[in-house]
């Protein structure tokens, strides 16, 4: 009697299940019948007349400067770039055939290079819209996910050491181990977001601030921050601020510049938005300083440079800096990680990603000339501005004065003198 039961149970959950499957089909059926068409007519031939199986294909084969200018690298790196990160794009698709991974790579640089808007990129490269914006999410997902522990891997002693004779050898700046700024990514205020994106410039912004090498590559960053932020609130907050507050960057231990010297300790090049600490070097405040400081302030602002012509570098290369981004939020943080990334992947495997041109120079009596990435800066574009106050500790105060002295003795340069 039981088992007659139970099968009869079975026979009434197979016939419901049968029914709701059916009444499922029928409706996606009804839906179908209701849509135009899968595809617009001007995406079927996406194989013959879109950008990536026509135009770069063109380039590759008879204009290497135009295919770089289009993707901001050759053909070779594009590849090398594909092969790092292809396997998370491969997606597998029962009806429609899907979009090569290779496609999505070229349309999230074209985008990421030129700036122009989802609905441009879509017909240059004939996908739709909504398939666009997807694309250029997940293909800076994945390049951040792929390239961040290889191109901003964890800096241990002996990567210190290096920064800090790159520092010393071309800025001439003993024991500076980065430079540290901030650069607000202008962006189109999110839905009722308010004044939370609100910054002092009178745009909608979240912050990057970066700690870059004396070769313009990236050390470390933090992404996001809200722009309505004061700065010393940006920094403090932020897990970069929070570790060089507490000195715990694996800095190598604290040496003499000169023989028989007072021990100094390696640190990082900052402007008056950030606080003076042993491990955080900012210029003497105020006007009419005495010879002493205005040399120091002058030979800190060189290594400073540094990280000013890295963002200016960023902004050249991919211009989707150079206006609002029109992006949900999320989108926004992804955009700005993958740039970062290609920014660094771009310096180690392009010779001409960053020309002799590009950044700012010195002639030999030491007088700036002006890179070229100067002439696309933008005026809506703000800077992190400085803090409020000026109070430190006197340990760092006496290492400051250490270093001001060394800049006027040991460590003088001959045309700092008219500077």
């Amino acid at each position: 009697m039981q088992t007659s039961r139970q099968e009869y149970i079975r026979k009434v959950n197979t016939v419901l299940l049968l029914s709701l499957i059916l009444i499922r089909r029928k409706r996606r059926a009804k839906q179908q019948r209701k849509r135009r068409f899968w595809v617009r007519d001007i995406f079927k031939n996406r194989k013959v007349q879109g950008d990536y199986w026509n135009l770069l294909e063109e380039m590759k084969l008879t204009d290497n400067e135009k295919y770089m200018n289009y993707l901001r690298m050759t053909n070779d790196t594009f590849r090398l770039l594909l092969g790092m990160i292809e396997h998370k794009l491969q997606k597998h698709y029962c009806v429609r055939e899907p979009i090569s991974p290779g496609e999505r790579v070229a349309v999230t640089l074209r985008y990421l290079a030129t700036g122009d808007s989802m609905t441009s990129i879509s017909f240059s490269f004939r996908i739709a819209h909504s398939t666009i914006s997807q694309i250029i999410r997940e293909t800076c997902d994945a390049i951040w996910e792929c390239l961040h522990e290889k191109v901003l891997p964890k800096p241990d002693e002996d990567t210190w050491r290096n920064i800090a004779e790159g520092f010393s050898e071309k800025w001439q700046l003993p024991h500076c181990v980065g430079a540290i700024d901030g650069k607000h990514v202008i962006i189109q205020a999110p839905p009722k977001s308010g004044s939370t994106y609100y910054n002092y410039k009178g745009s909608h912004s979240i912050v990057l601030m970066a700690l870059c090498d004396a070769n313009y590559k990236f050390i470390m960053v933090d992404i996001g921050a809200e722009g309505r932020h004061s700065d010393g609130g940006i920094f403090k907050n932020s897990n970069m601020g929070r570790l060089i507050a507490t000195n715990n960057l694996n800095f190598p231990p604290p040496c003499a510049l000169i023989d028989n010297g007072d021990e100094v300790n390696f640190y990082i090049c900052g402007d008056e938005a950030f606080p003076l600490s042993t491990c955080l070097m900012r210029p003497y405040p105020g006007r009419f300083l005495p010879q002493i400081k205005r040399i120091f302030n002058y030979k800190l602002s060189r290594g400073r440079r540094v990280v000013e012509n890295a963002f200016g570098i960023l902004s050249a290369k991919w211009r989707v800096y150079r206006k609002p981004i029109i992006a949900q939020e999320e989108t926004v943080r992804s955009i700005v990680k993958a740039t970062v990334c290609l920014h660094n992947f771009l310096i180690g495997a392009e010779k001409k990603y960053v020309s002799p041109t590009l950044v700012d120079r010195e002639d030999i009596e030491g007088q700036q000339i002006d890179g070229e990435w100067r002439n696309y800066a933008t005026s809506n574009l703000p800077n992190i501005r400085r803090t409020s106050t000026n109070m430190y500790g006197r340990t760092a105060d006496i290492m400051r004065n250490k270093l001001a002295t060394f800049f006027c003795n040991e460590g003088a340069v001959p045309f700092q003198w008219a500077k």
